[in-house]
């Protein structure tokens, strides 16, 4: 979809449909010549409460009122929930063109909400469909989107396309069935974008280079595999980079069916997603070069299967990470936190002065936060507080949890340093985290467990399938550096 900012009055602008939102116990600051959208008010057909709509025509254009709620309780983030209902009802009608005027609020962030709540709900993942339009051959939805406003507010529009789009790329790479996607096709994604964007560079090493760099815990997980894993390095350094050297460190399993430790069999289709954190991060680094942010930043991204076959890392093997530290593989299904252990320290053995890891790690943190917040642990609290605000701003939440010496305690190992599971089944995501902070290097670290946000987050911009979420977070995290 294409999207563009205009000071045209909507009356004026080529489209089809026009949406004017209206607060809670106000009236429409626009309105047709002949009061139409008063009148629907006044009628009870339409209604001023957030998520309601309502519809009337005035010179062959469609016009659709939207209940915006109270002013006070109005943010970006309803916006973004707005303009994907807006979306999905003027696709239902067979609209090709939307323009939404923007309302009348004091903050630059409404119209990126309605951007980039239009563009994620436009997503279609049909690539595998025979025929990806409608019935009579239309396309489906809304094919331009113009955001009307008294102020010039295009480079706005701009960067929300731009993080949205990086959003919906996430998409396609979690939602692509893992016979496609394999860790070579995510490094091949990673490869187009140093090609096409200024100051950024990849370099994608192979299962000899993983074991030559001494990655035993990254390598172990790899093993069982016919399919050659990934190591992607991505550094971009914008115009004028200030601050620290950030780094950002995704869990790329393109499919995890558990090893050895195999996992039941309902479901284990979803398990095409557990690479969701190295898609974040790779299509965030994109967004941020995109963007030209005056940022440095490192990324690695782990790429993997973690199959069961002869070659497999087994229960009871003790394998050596890069830094040194000798780990018990207790539970071949705890693949993520071996191939983070050693991504994070490669992060930190290339310079990384602030480190943010993002992973759909445990099932555990679905339990404790559903799919509103990702779990955030951390090892400093400034980083923490840095990372929890463009959670906020972004509105991809997170809720920090925390660390302590006794949860350490609980991942020492019997017969090496630590063991990648506890004996007890007790704060699963907690002793995950306190085994990933092992391979930091005592850099302020962030880790993100989204194994709950990832997919299925049931938002209206994103119900079903991947949801990218990260992407977001990343981007303004950069942006705020």
């Amino acid at each position: 979809m294409k999207v563009n900012a205009t000071t045209t009055e909507p009356a004026e602008v080529d489209c089809d449909t026009i949406c004017v939102g209206v607060f809670a116990g106000e009236s429409p600051t626009l309105d047709t010549p002949d009061g139409d959208l008063r009148a629907l008010l006044a009628s009870g057909e339409a209604k001023t409460s957030f998520r309601k709509l309502a519809l009337t025509r005035h010179d062959g254009v469609r016009w659709m009122v939207v209940g915006l709620g109270e002013r006070s309780a109005f943010d970006a983030e309803r916006a973004r929930v707005l303009g994907a209902l807006s979306f999905q009802k003027a696709s239902e009608l067979g609209s090709l063109s939307l323009c939404w005027v923007l309302p009348d609020f004091e903050d630059s962030a409404i119209a990126a909400g309605l951007v980039e709540g239009s563009l994620l709900a436009s997503y279609r993942f049909d690539r595998y469909l025979s025929n990806s339009n409608d019935e009579d051959g239309e396309p489906l939805g809304p094919q331009t989107l113009t955001i009307s406003a008294k102020a010039a507010i295009g480079d706005i529009v701009a960067t929300a396309t731009v993080i949205a789009e990086a959003q919906n790329a996430a998409r396609d790479l979690q939602n692509a069935p893992a016979n496609d996607l394999t860790p070579t096709a995510l490094a091949q994604r990673a490869l187009a974008l140093g090609d096409e964007l200024e100051g950024l560079t990849v370099e994608v090493m192979g299962r000899e280079e993983i074991v030559a760099l001494g990655m035993g815990a990254f390598a172990a997980v790899a093993r069982g595999s016919d399919e050659e894993p990934a190591l992607i390095v991505m550094h971009y350094k914008g115009p004028n980079a200030a601050g620290p050297r950030l780094g950002f460190v995704g869990k790329a399993v393109t499919f995890d069916t558990g090893g050895i430790s195999i996992k039941p069999s309902l479901h284990m289709e979803e398990m095409k997603f557990d690479m969701s954190g190295g898609a974040a991060v790779l299509e965030a680094v994109g967004a941020i070069a995109r963007l030209a942010l005056p940022v440095d930043l490192i990324a690695v991204i782990g790429a993997t299967e973690n199959m069961p076959d002869g070659r497999a890392v087994k229960p009871g093997d003790i394998v050596r990470a890069a830094n040194g530290t000798t780990i018990e593989v207790n539970n071949t299904d705890a693949e993520g936190r071996l191939v983070l252990a050693d991504c994070l320290h490669h992060a930190v053995t290339l310079g990384a002065e602030r480190l943010v890891d993002l992973a759909t790690l445990t099932g555990a943190i679905i339990t404790a936060l559903g799919s509103t917040h990702a779990g955030l642990f951390g090892n400093d609290d400034e980083w923490c507080a840095a990372v929890q605000r463009a959670g906020r701003d972004s509105a991809e939440l997170v809720w920090r949890l925390p660390l302590h010496p006794e949860y350490a305690e609980m991942i020492k190992g019997r017969f090496a340093d630590i063991a990648n599971v506890t004996a007890a089944r007790k704060a699963a995501s907690i002793t995950a985290a306190e085994f990933l902070r092992r391979f930091t290097g005592d850099l302020p670290w962030v880790h993100l467990d989204i194994a709950g946000t990832a997919w299925d987050s049931g938002r209206p911009y994103a119900a079903k399938g991947g949801s990218g979420f990260g992407v977001r977070l990343l981007v303004e995290l950069a942006r705020q550096a």
